[in-house]
């Protein structure tokens, strides 16, 4: 006999606004407060599951921003959503994508709820229903990201000595190629012996650019340099791996398993970074995996900077990968002045420590988000510009 389906009762989108531990400085954007986007769903046998939409600056980062996730997910997604069996967050997502175009941060985030309830509902671990963990906790990068190189190399010898990161990722871009240049052979040099230096270019160069400080990264001993030009230009990407003497790998250029067949097919980098959101989804972004591992692109798992929430279903989905070779950045609490969790995630020995608990395996701090949420008006600025 077929068990009655259980109905999604309610569809709440909350806009969470946290400051940073220092400003954030990217090639679009400066960051002093990050907005996280959390969606709860409440399902018919008293589950509830989280998910998290979270982006960066604004519109500055893509063609989403906190504030139309929470509009779109309130005006079209959760109308939808209601009534439909959460028992089947597959055929609940397989429609969100029939009826609505775009908003992937949007389905990310509902995506993530759902599973979220579903695991808790079969009492496992959120990994489990993709696969099951081949790891039990994944390493973790830490960005630099203040634009000053003293600050930057004292932050990396603070956390290397916590024993919380040993890989460096610098933003940069917003600069002269020269300064750039400079700041990154300058830590590369500090860290020398302890630390691993990679670097991200946020789309800020030309190609010419980006082969003339390549040479240099090289020389300095940098692992791995990211998205150093325009996502658009696929041809020149490809260019850029072929030449490069430095890994290249490819983020605001994967949107999704469409974009990661076509990179991967005219093998159009080396590293394919990894992200929920910007995958569509926890389902989308393990096909870009997969498509990455069938055409031999190594892996790596990035962030949006999410909260807790995000962060932790990106360690789920990452934890099932055959291979992770280059890591993960999922150090997105760690910037944020405010814990959102009852007990925080476990960052120790270098690595993110996954829980054991069913679905995310994390419990909110509510009150906590109350006070912080936007429309209490006891919150953050909202500005994350």
């Amino acid at each position: 006999m077929t068990a009655a389906p259980v109905k999604i009762e309610s569809v709440e989108t909350i806009l969470v606004d946290v400051p940073t531990i220092r400003p954030h400085r990217l090639s679009v954007a400066t960051m002093n407060c990050q907005t996280l986007v959390l969606v709860r769903v409440r399902c018919a046998d008293g589950v509830v599951g989280v998910g998290e939409g979270t982006t960066i600056g604004g519109l500055a980062y893509g063609e989403e921003s906190p504030e139309s996730i929470k509009v779109n997910i309130d005006t079209y997604f959760a109308p939808l959503l209601k009534g439909m069996d959460a028992t089947r967050p597959g055929a609940a997502m397989a429609k969100l994508r029939e009826l609505f175009q775009g908003n992937r941060f949007a389905k990310s985030a509902l995506e993530t709820a759902l599973f979220d309830a579903q695991a808790q509902r079969v009492g496992v671990p959120l990994s489990e229903l993709f696969g099951g963990r081949v790891r039990e906790s994944v390493d973790v990068a830490w960005t630099l990201a203040s634009g000053d190189t003293k600050r930057d190399i004292d932050e990396a010898e603070r956390v290397y000595e916590a024993r919380r990161h040993r890989v460096f990722k610098l933003k940069i871009g917003s600069r002269a190629v020269a300064d750039d240049v400079a700041h990154v052979v300058a830590i590369s040099k500090a860290v020398e012996g302890y630390g691993e230096v990679r670097v991200d270019v946020n789309q800020a160069w030309t190609e010419s650019e980006a082969i003339s400080a390549g040479r240099r990264f090289a020389d300095a001993g940098v692992t791995l340099i990211e998205q150093p030009i325009a996502a658009q230009n696929r041809a020149g990407l490809k260019r850029l791996t072929e030449l490069a003497d430095v890994p290249i790998m490819a983020d605001e250029a994967l949107h999704g398993p469409a974009d990661a067949f076509a990179i991967a097919s005219a093998r159009g980098a080396d590293v394919f970074a990894v992200k929920i959101a910007q995958s569509g989804g926890l389902s989308g972004a393990a096909q870009v995996a997969a498509i990455a591992s069938a055409a031999n692109i190594d892996l790596y798992g990035g962030t949006m900077l999410e909260g807790a929430v995000g962060t932790i279903a990106s360690a789920q989905l990452f934890s099932t990968f055959g291979e992770l070779k280059w890591g993960t950045e999922l150090f997105g609490p760690l910037l944020l002045t405010e814990e959102i969790l009852t007990e925080p995630l476990r960052y120790e020995n270098f690595a993110l420590h996954l829980p054991q608990g069913p679905g995310l395996g994390i419990t909110l701090d509510w009150d906590k988000i109350d006070r912080l949420r936007r429309d209490t008006r006891k919150g953050a600025s909202v500005a994350a510009i």
